[in-house]
């Protein structure tokens, strides 16, 4: 069975530029393949498998077409009127990102998803559509030709809501929203995904936050579920100008994040001094075991990491973004 893989591996080189680290990941693939049919796997298995893989390539196709282009993920209720302020807020939101070049990606139903769609314009928003019974139909301000996928499953879903995106805003919503943010925050909380800013929002009079965070403090972080610090992954903001103003500063300086062995490396927009290099043993201190803090280049800030302490690397974000020269 080998040898036909491989076969066919060179029948799609002919056609196809392939790396042989794209080779080596299509041989798996295929490897699997011929696996789950050795196995005799349940056919409704097979198609929930081949559904799945289905639907997460599609959405990568689509965002490979934008993947130099900065992507805000807007989460929130499909059944948010027209004539709330939440609608409002939310519309103004995706303009204004819009306007500094970042594309939207909403799960293109109703609600905060048109909002989001409407104030940010066909040419700037992605949708990511569910397949349900008694809703939704993708918006009339997304491109449903070109800029939308539509899927069958949630845990799919999800993947491609979360995976391309830098930036998170979440506005009020039910059981979906909610299984959105917990997503989110598990991703961020357990190194899944690289760090960004969480952006909670509402308007000046609202309680939802307000009481889900009394919700998660009496429920959560009082049962010793929860770290009480672990919540300074998320940021709550009343009003537009706070929500872009909490994202454009967690880019500030702050640029991405790899790891090499143990080492983590910080990739910045700008050095700090010597004084602001020396004082990160002292307000970070964990992170200055070993070889410690220190600039590999001019961009590159590298510093102890074991792959954990995912919040206190929040913290040293925050602290190399309040960085002035």
């Amino acid at each position: 069975m080998s040898s036909l893989i491989e076969s066919l591996l060179d029948d799609l080189a002919e056609d196809t530029a392939m790396s042989p680290e794209r080779r080596e990941l299509l041989r798996d693939l295929l490897a699997r393949v011929v696996m789950v049919a050795e196995a005799d796997a349940d056919t409704a298995d097979l198609r929930v498998a081949l559904t799945a893989v289905d639907e997460l390539l599609e959405a990568f196709m689509l965002f490979e077409r934008f993947h130099d282009r900065k992507k805000l993920t807007v989460f929130g209720s499909a059944r948010t009127k027209v004539d709330s302020p939440l609608f409002e807020m939310t519309r103004n939101l995706a303009r204004a990102m819009a306007e500094r070049d970042w594309i939207i990606v909403t799960g293109a139903g109703p609600g905060i998803m048109e909002a989001s769609s409407m104030g940010a314009g066909m040419e700037h928003t992605l949708g990511v559509n569910i397949k349900l019974p008694f809703e939704q139909d993708a918006n009339a301000y997304i491109d449903a030709k070109t800029n939308l996928v539509t899927m069958k499953y949630f845990f799919t879903r999800k993947v491609a809501l979360t995976r391309p995106s830098i930036a998170f805003v979440v506005l009020p919503g039910g059981l979906g929203t909610m299984d959105e943010l917990f997503e989110v925050l598990t991703l961020l909380d357990t190194g899944k995904t690289t760090p960004a800013p969480v952006v909670l929002l509402d308007t000046p009079d609202g309680l939802f936050w307000t009481q889900w965070m009394s919700f998660v403090d009496e429920g959560i972080v009082r049962n010793n579920y929860l770290g009480g610090g672990d919540m300074s992954l998320v940021r709550f903001v009343t009003s537009v100008a706070d929500a872009v103003d909490e994202i454009e500063r967690f880019y500030s300086n702050y640029v991405s994040f790899a790891m090499d062995d143990d080492r983590g490396l910080l990739t910045l927009r700008r050095a700090p001094t010597p004084l602001q290099l020396a004082a990160l043993g002292t307000k970070i201190p964990m992170f200055n075991e070993g070889l410690g803090y220190r600039m590999d280049n001019n961009t590159t800030l590298s510093f102890n990491f074991d792959g954990r302490n995912y919040l206190y690397l929040r913290r040293l974000i925050d602290e190399v973004n309040g960085w002035t020269v």
